[in-house]
């Protein structure tokens, strides 16, 4: 019989020197997936028990930041938060909704989950630049416009608005043109620019006209501020008028580029 031929022997070598064959990865046995599936089954339905079941991460605390006006109990029963509810299933924007339309007088409010068991509301409230005279009370004003709140007591370092509007001349030609909502939210963009160490002898906000906005101050001083436009250039140069001429009694930046100031 004859044996192996070399050219034979030598494919036989190339072939078994060559790269090994990659083996096939066994398929899973049924055993294991099923202890997998029941592994993953038993923690969904843990961690469901754990966030809608347990009495560990349900409500139990609210707690109120912010205020300053307004009670910390005030805004817990404006809010209405579900106590003893799963704190996963809160509805956090209806808490905020329900704030925003009972409490005008909060102006944002932020609504977090705090784990494992409180709800936080951070409140931010409206600040007044302007009242409003109701009779023997006054509507607080602030600097977008909003009326929100009405007191019976003035707060300190809030003018009064007064419109002083006629029916003759420029004032009623004023009046028709913008309007008298239209002629308070410039009295407001007035107030809202107001310089700080000229707000705090604020006393009122004279509204004339559109262009004719004054101010009265304590010490019988006064301003005239013409319109709502240019605010921040006529809050700086009025800052800078006072300085300079800190006995006059009435001033003048209606026209910023051009004040003047009178009387001692």
């Amino acid at each position: 019989m004859a044996g192996t031929t070399t050219a034979a022997r030598g494919e036989r070598q190339q072939g078994s020197s060559g790269p090994p064959r990659p083996r096939r990865p066994r398929a899973p046995r049924p055993r294991t997936l099923v202890i997998l599936a029941a592994a993953a089954l038993l923690a969904a339905l843990g961690t469901g028990w754990i966030l809608y079941g347990s009495d560990w991460l349900r409500v139990h605390d609210v707690s109120v930041t912010g205020t300053r006006v307004l009670t910390p109990d005030q805004v817990r029963e404006a809010a209405d938060v579900p106590v003893g509810e799963p704190l996963m299933s809160v509805d956090t924007e209806a808490i905020e909704a329900r704030l925003l339309s009972r409490t005008p007088r909060i102006d944002t409010v932020a609504v977090d989950r705090s784990w494992p068991d409180g709800i936080e509301l951070k409140v931010t409230e409206r600040t007044p630049v302007l009242l409003v005279r109701k009779g023997r009370n006054f509507m607080e004003v602030d600097d977008e416009g909003v009326r929100f709140a009405m007191v019976s007591r003035a707060p300190k370092g809030v003018p009064l608005l007064e419109l002083a509007l006629s029916r003759r001349g420029s004032s009623a030609a004023s009046l028709r043109r913008f309007g008298e909502d239209r002629l308070v939210r410039e009295a407001v963009r007035v107030a809202g620019r107001i310089p700080a160490a000229v707000a705090r002898d604020a006393r009122v906000v004279k509204v004339r006209s559109y262009d004719d906005i004054s101010l009265e101050l304590r010490g019988g001083r006064t301003v005239a501020w013409g319109s709502g436009e240019k605010g921040a250039e006529k809050a700086r140069v009025l800052t800078a008028l006072m300085k300079a001429e800190p006995g006059a009694h009435h001033f003048d930046v209606s026209v910023p580029t051009a004040p003047a100031s009178a009387g001692s």
